[in-house]
């Protein structure tokens, strides 16, 4: 035990010393001047080790062997002041000892006592020694002396610092910043080159060539959803949407000439037989609408046959204030406000007729006077849109008849600012539909703006016109159908609409003409052919006075009459075609699209 402890309190002593001691003690604690306690097995062991850490003998100081006291703070303290021969004799004590004794310090003498080199501030040199002492681990077993070689190192490690020994820090120099100007000075070619090679047309005409920006670099390569859209704005929706509008167009036109043929036919008929029965009886709905609109179309041609057409055509193209595109301009803005109310008004008398023809005793004389009042307001808000397309008629002649390109200039401004005015707005559906509407019922009053032009043609043109005037109507028909492609092209465009949209359209267009739907009309094609039909009529008397021979009052009657009913017939027999092919259209139309959907 005595042995034990002995072995313990001078391995502390030695990892406490360890910093104070000399060149020469650090010689005598070498490896080679311990004694040889292990077997060969170990000493190969530590060579092994030794090769593997790079371990080389630390050079003896001449100084330290003539015995010089060691340098560090802790130079005089007594428990660390021990010599190495008291080291040896220690080991030689424990290798005395008895076998199992021996063989104990056998197992852990391969820790032995390193010495280390180091380098630390100015070039000194110390030795670090970390050792185990093997005595203290005599009759104790491995787990201990592993222990034991822990905590040893840990207080050689601690105990070899710079600051606990008080050695000098070095500090670090700090480096040289560079400097840029003095850099420049010493290698004032670097930027010359960089320069000459930049600034080379043939190397820069290279590297575009090679390495340069390109439209594939700066766009996204499409997919298979951009080619549709491509397709749909070039091909589908143009074909869709113009097949729409010459579908709408027929049935602008069957309206048309339903309301010259068919109600007064109907007028005529409930007249003979209120005549042959001589009952009268109150008349439905629907007689008292056609006698309302009767009303209607009879005051506005009569209100337009007062209105001198020549002395607005000079009035128009005499004035130089304002251009004549700009007067076509306005005059179609009220054209489309005119549209607007006239529906409405439309409604409100046909809501009266329904009130006076179900309508008690007691409440038909209001029903009647409201009745009148409705019809009072149709006629004048009718008379006012005839007017108004009357003198874009007549403004349209003007343009065609001018030798200064003023029907370019017309056809120009107002298609591309419909353009400007619609394609860059947020359109719905819905929108869409309506639009595509009111290009239809613009398609059907550029038509009958056209006849105008050709009944005035008729009446005043002298020398050969009809070539100028087929060219001349064939362009504006042209543009106009160019404009509403490209329209409707870049609003399916821009608010995402797809073709099919126009297919749907044209479907509750076939169901219109099919009468599907009787309860549903918020979709309908809404045409009311009142005003166009009091322009055409307007135009038409002139071209048919020129027709009746001279003679006695009687004999013109007689020729008027006879024209009248040769010309009723001959729009009756174009209404019933026009019918029966929209009939025939609408039912291929619609199985196709069924079939499609």
């Amino acid at each position: 035990m005595s042995l034990r402890s002995g072995g313990r309190q001078l391995s502390f002593e030695l990892l406490a010393g360890a910093g104070d001691l000399t060149a020469d003690d650090a010689d005598d604690i070498s490896p080679r001047s311990l004694p040889d306690t292990t077997s060969d097995g170990q000493r190969r062991r530590r060579r092994r080790s030794k090769r593997k850490r790079g371990f080389r003998s630390p050079p003896i100081d001449e100084a330290a062997s003539e015995g010089e006291q060691p340098r560090g703070e802790g130079g005089g303290d007594a428990a660390a002041a021990f010599r190495i021969t008291d080291l040896r004799s220690a080991v030689e004590t424990v290798c005395e000892s008895s076998e199992p004794e021996r063989s104990a310090a056998s197992c852990v003498s391969y820790v032995g006592v390193e010495l280390r080199q180091r380098t630390v501030s100015r070039g000194e040199r110390v030795l670090a020694a970390s050792a185990e002492d093997g005595a203290s681990s005599c009759g104790s077993s491995t787990r201990e002396s592993a222990a034991a070689a822990a905590v040893a190192a840990d207080v050689a490690a601690a105990a070899w610092r710079p600051e606990a020994n008080g050695g000098v820090k070095k500090k670090l120099e700090k480096e040289e910043s560079l400097d840029w100007e003095k850099y420049m000075k010493e290698n004032s070619n670097i930027l010359g080159e960089v320069e000459r090679i930049d600034n080379s047309p043939f190397s820069y005409f290279l590297g575009e060539l090679y390495g340069g920006n390109s439209l594939r670099s700066t766009i996204a390569v499409g997919n298979e959803k951009k080619r549709q859209r491509v397709y749909n704005t070039m091909f589908h929706v143009p074909w869709r949407c113009e097949r729409l509008i010459v579908a709408g167009f027929f049935v602008c036109l069957d309206s048309f000439l339903s309301l010259l043929t068919i109600m007064p036919a109907r007028i005529v008929v409930t007249i003979w037989r209120v005549l042959k029965t001589r009952k009268f009886r109150r008349p439905n709905a629907a007689d008292l609408s056609d006698y309302g609109c009767f009303i209607v179309l009879a005051l506005g041609v009569a209100s337009l046959q007062m209105i001198d057409i020549s002395l607005i055509y000079h009035v128009i193209r005499g004035q130089g204030t304002i251009k004549l595109y700009v007067v076509y301009n306005v005059l179609e803005i009220f054209d489309k406000l005119c549209q607007s109310f006239g529906e409405d008004v439309l409604q409100v008398l046909f809501n009266s007729a329904e009130g006076l023809s179900v309508c008690s005793t007691d409440n038909v004389m209001f029903e009647l006077m409201r009745f009148l009042l409705d019809e009072a307001i149709a006629v004048v808000a009718f008379v006012v849109h005839s007017f108004v397309l009357l003198a874009q008629a007549i403004t349209l002649s003007t343009c065609i008849i001018a030798h200064n390109n003023a029907l370019l200039a017309l056809l120009v401004s107002n298609n591309f600012a419909e353009i400007k005015s619609n394609v860059f707005k947020r359109v719905s559906k819905e929108n869409l539909h309506n639009l595509v509407y009111y290009d239809i019922i613009e398609r059907f009053h550029i038509t009958a703006f056209l006849l105008f032009v050709l009944a005035q043609n008729i009446l005043e043109a002298e020398g050969p016109w009809f070539d100028s005037f087929l060219i001349n109507a064939s362009l504006v028909f042209l543009c106009e159908v160019l404009i509403d492609a490209i329209k409707h092209s870049f609003l399916a465009k821009f608010n995402e609409i797809k073709p099919v949209a126009y297919s749907e359209f044209l479907e509750d267009l076939c169901k219109q003409i099919l009468n599907d739907k009787p309860d549903d009309r918020q979709k309908d094609l809404t045409f009311i052919p009142l005003a166009p039909a009091c322009v055409v009529i307007r135009v038409s008397t002139p071209v048919y006075a020129t027709l009746l021979p001279a003679g006695p009052f009687i004999w013109r009657i007689f020729w008027i009459l006879l024209w009248s009913v040769l010309t009723y017939f001959m729009l009756a027999i174009f209404k019933i075609l026009v019918g029966l092919i929209l009939r025939c259209l609408a039912n291929c139309s619609e199985k196709i699209i069924s079939c499609g959907a």
